[in-house]
């Protein structure tokens, strides 16, 4: 079918208002614009910031298509577009990288300017949508929206990948791998010998714990609530699973207790404020490293004892790992291809997108660390 420069019709799922149950939609998908991308979807993840906008919890405007977590084949791309062609195999990315802002440019910096996560608008850079359903438009969530047959990001959002790469499953590198593993080798740099504890044993934890264990950690205390998902975190390598509300007294302390003086790396993947601080509170005080991954809420507040600061406890926020995504992702998927890091026991579940509310319940359930919904 000739599709390039026509807009498509194809099924999607739609949030038509906080906490409600997503709604498989008929949506219009417009052709991309200048600079745009569209792309047809062959998977997409379910990562817990999904969840949090479904909920209400992040400001999000709706109705919204959620997911950002997406690999697919490029459809057509819009003028000027260079880095990628029709056909190429591409992953969207929840946070872009232009190379022309003083975040791009900086030797450190990740946290791209003309993302669209803090705040999100839900519209693409010229302040419109691609996306209609029932004659009312549809925003995007992030500008990346994979929970649907076909999607249109910005260039800046697209990386190119390995033309082997499993479209199946490579979708987790868009977000869990470079969150999570990036966390761990790239943002906190662990050492062998050293001791880590992650709050969080989800998609984000779990990769967290990858990456802590090809560091060489030593010891890794996994630390959730929901015990069902101890055996799998020990399969990955963590050593201690602590679930906070079977303990005599705060998790932190339990640590503290463990380890002597606490952890070298702590990190957070939950986004409350609970969780993060009882991170902080389980480093070591003099030369620990928390890295904060979780996503908060808007109006969440961190209360730190300013004097234990002078300790030389080190407090880091990270996204994505810090990485450069256009420049790193791909490399990443490239590594894994080579058999240098293997990020498949990520992937527990994949269910084709007709099932998309048993893979919700699966997530809710926690009996999953990704679900990857095939379209």
């Amino acid at each position: 079918m000739d599709t390039p420069g026509k807009t498509l019709t194809c099924r999607a799922a739609v949030a038509w208002a906080a906490d409600a149950p997503l709604a498989v939609e008929d949506v219009q998908v417009e052709p991309p614009k200048a600079g745009e991308v569209r792309i047809k979807l062959v998977s997409s993840g379910i990562c817990g910031t999904d969840d949090h906008v479904l909920k209400g919890l992040i400001p999000m405007n709706f109705p919204f298509i959620p997911g950002h977590e997406g690999a697919g084949f490029v459809e057509s791309v819009g003028a000027g577009v260079s880095s990628v062609q029709p056909g190429d195999k591409v992953l969207t990315l929840i946070i872009p990288q232009c190379r022309q802002c003083s975040s791009c440019l900086h030797p450190s910096g990740n946290f791209c300017e003309k993302q669209d996560v803090l705040p999100s608008s839900g519209l693409m850079q010229d302040g419109t949508s691609r996306f209609s359903c029932r004659g009312k438009r549809v925003h995007h969530s992030f500008r990346t929206s994979t929970f649907t047959e076909y999607t249109v990001v910005p260039e800046i959002a697209v990386a190119k990948v390995d033309a082997a790469a499993p479209m199946d499953r490579v979708c987790i590198f868009s977000c869990a791998v470079p969150t999570g593993f990036g966390a761990a080798v790239n943002s906190a740099k662990v050492t062998p010998g050293s001791t880590c504890v992650v709050f969080g044993l989800g998609g984000i934890g779990s990769a967290i714990v990858l990456g802590c264990k090809a560091s060489g950690a030593s010891r890794i205390i996994g630390v959730d609530i929901n015990e069902e998902k101890f055996p799998r975190a020990r399969a990955l390598g963590v050593t201690d699973c602590l679930n906070p509300r079977k303990l005599q007294k705060p998790v932190q302390e339990v640590v503290l207790e463990m380890t002597g003086l606490g952890v070298d790396f702590a990190f957070e993947a939950v986004g409350c404020t609970e969780t993060m601080m009882a991170a902080w509170d389980s480093c070591n005080m003099s030369h620990g490293v928390c890295c904060i991954i979780g996503l908060a809420t808007p109006e969440a507040q961190l209360s730190l004892d300013a004097m234990k600061l002078i300790s030389g406890r080190t407090l880091k926020g990270v996204c994505l790992g810090d990485y450069k995504t256009k420049d790193s992702v791909p490399q990443l998927v490239t590594d894994s291809l080579q058999g240098r890091l293997n990020m498949d026991p990520l992937v527990t579940h994949q269910l084709p997108f007709a099932q998309l509310h048993e893979a919700m319940e699966l997530y809710h359930a926690g009996k999953t660390i990704r679900c990857v919904l095939l379209f």
